[in-house]
């Protein structure tokens, strides 16, 4: 997983909200500018555009989600919809580092139904999930996942639903955007 480290109110101010990339918002009141100039955007740079949410919401590299769009359209499904389900079944975007007893330290492993994720048994991993789910506002967890904040493990349900993706982005631009590298 790759980390963005470049400015990111710009990227949210040209893209929208993002919630991998900050949780912070961006001001409102200097980008009066940008509003009050209504220009007609080409199809390839709203394809572009979706494209880059799921990039930076994702943390990854243009090579990776390439990849991800190759495996999904070889896939039997809608392209879109496998693709979302491969990007949010990454082990980095269900938990931490241990999977069925094996221990699995590649983010980007992807996760199946019915996968148990706990962490070492180590006080310091133990207590950065504490702080965390201490300091965190408890948001709804998502439907295929479920979490036993006591015991530190977390079960993988089912495979996600594109309705549940917390990320508002018509997948199938970026299938099209990629259509030309396919």
């Amino acid at each position: 997983m790759s980390r963005y480290r470049g400015p990111r109110f710009k990227k949210i101010r040209r893209l929208g909200a993002l919630p991998g990339l900050t949780s912070k918002s961006p001001k409102v009141g200097n980008d009066l500018r940008n509003q009050s100039r209504s220009v007609k955007k080409s199809q390839y740079r709203i394809r572009l555009e979706e494209k880059q949410k799921l990039r930076f919401h994702y943390g990854m590299t243009e090579r990776q989600l390439l990849k991800y769009v190759r495996i999904a359209g070889k896939s039997k499904g809608s392209t879109g919809q496998v693709l979302l389900q491969l990007l949010e079944m990454r082990l980095d975007n269900i938990l931490f580092r241990l999977v069925n007893g094996h221990i699995v330290d590649i983010p980007s492993y992807c996760c199946k139904p019915r996968d148990i994720i706990t962490t070492k048994d180590e006080q310091k991993s133990k207590a950065l999930i504490q702080n965390y789910l201490d300091s965190s506002s408890h948001e709804e967890l998502p439907k295929h996942l479920t979490l036993h904040s006591s015991q530190y493990k977390g079960l993988v349900n089912q495979i996600i639903d594109s309705k549940w993706v917390g990320l508002k982005i018509n997948e199938l631009l970026v299938v099209e955007y990629y259509s030309r590298q396919t």
